[in-house]
């Protein structure tokens, strides 16, 4: 080896011990009897970089177990089509069952920002994986919290567990709000993937459209969408789609529908005018009814009855005509006697 690497053989042995002197403890800091020596004792240490017995780099370091060899040919490495989105953005964050989860993708305004214990992003979103069809979606639950109610449970009926769905329309956001689509889109997953939870065997779907403007009616693809997403058992377990209170918008709806929609599908269909009338069909003890629909449902009563009390008088009225008429022409003429 060259000598002038200074890794010799004529190297002097490392010290083992060091001494300690208190501050001040110099030559010219006091006298001698007020200074201790301390000595600490160090384990032998071998730092030379050779190969020699005890040394870093000796074979007893660097062997290893055969238990640990690891075969680089045999790893698996990504390839250029996986994806690696978690590298990048590190905002993957799944929970289970219906916890929220943080997704990557972005919201309608701003997507960006890091997930935090709690699973919320810092522009305040939450999110909820659910699996429909065999395919794996996100649901933003922040954006379409004020429309949960969109869809509740309302017991059951006859005998099992043949559920009661209710779907208010009165719910539903309004056309001209932001972001009108991407809500109904993350709404529409809600409300498929809630129904595959709430249903067990059969069911009804009773579709609460009264008091419902028509800026807040789902269009025509959204129902061709839902239509279609809806697993091939829920259809086949839907036994009625009562529609309470219809229009002649829903109506004509229906009837454009029917392309794209089955005709047993069509057959399940029965409108009901009243809450009363939905009372005969199914129980309403855990219906959910919003309150702007039972007050439509009081005011449509109070204009039915008052309509029917105005005809019951006008027929009064045009019975009491010819009544008058005839008592007139009953009557006797007056006989003039000459004198």
């Amino acid at each position: 080896m060259d000598p002038s690497c200074g890794l010799t053989d004529n190297r002097g042995s490392p010290p083992n011990s060091l001494n300690v002197s208190p501050p001040g403890g110099g030559d010219g800091g006091g006298s001698s009897s007020h200074r201790k020596r301390r000595t600490l004792l160090a384990p032998d240490m071998n730092l030379s970089l050779d190969h020699s017995e005890g040394s870093l780099l000796s074979d007893d370091f660097l062997d290893t177990p055969d238990d640990l060899d690891i075969n680089v040919d045999d790893m698996d490495t990504p390839d250029e089509t996986d994806s690696l989105e978690f590298i990048t953005n590190g905002n993957e964050l799944e929970w289970e069952d219906d916890t929220p989860v943080a997704s990557a993708k972005a919201g309608p305004a701003n997507g960006s920002g890091e997930v935090d214990g709690e699973g919320n992003t810092n522009n305040g979103r939450l999110w909820r994986t659910v699996i429909i069809g065999e395919q794996e979606h996100r649901i933003d639950m922040q954006v379409i919290r004020p429309y949960v109610r969109v869809i509740t449970h309302g017991g059951y009926y006859g005998e099992g567990l043949n559920a009661i769905i209710v779907f208010s329309a009165c719910y539903l956001p309004d056309s001209s709000c932001p972001d009108y689509h991407y809500i109904m889109e993350n709404l529409f997953l809600y409300m498929v993937s809630s129904l595959e939870m709430l249903v067990a065997e059969d069911y009804l779907i009773i579709y609460m459209n009264g008091a419902t403007p028509r800026s807040k009616m789902p269009g025509i693809s959204w129902l061709k969408k839902c239509y279609q997403m809806i697993d091939r058992r829920l259809r086949k377990n839907l036994k009625s789609l009562v529609i309470a209170h219809p229009t002649w918008f829903i109506r004509t709806v229906l009837a454009i529908s029917r392309p794209f929609i089955s005709v047993k599908f069509m057959n399940k269909i029965q409108y009901v005018h009243s809450l009363d009338e939905l009372a005969e069909i199914v129980p309403m003890e855990h219906v959910h009814v919003p309150e702007c629909v039972v007050q439509f449902d009081e005011e449509r009563i109070k204009v039915r009855r008052e309509r029917m009390e105005q005809e019951q008088r006008q027929q009064e009225q045009q019975h009491s005509v010819p009544q008058e008429a005839m008592k007139k022409s009953a009557r006797p003429k007056s006989v003039i006697v000459d004198q």
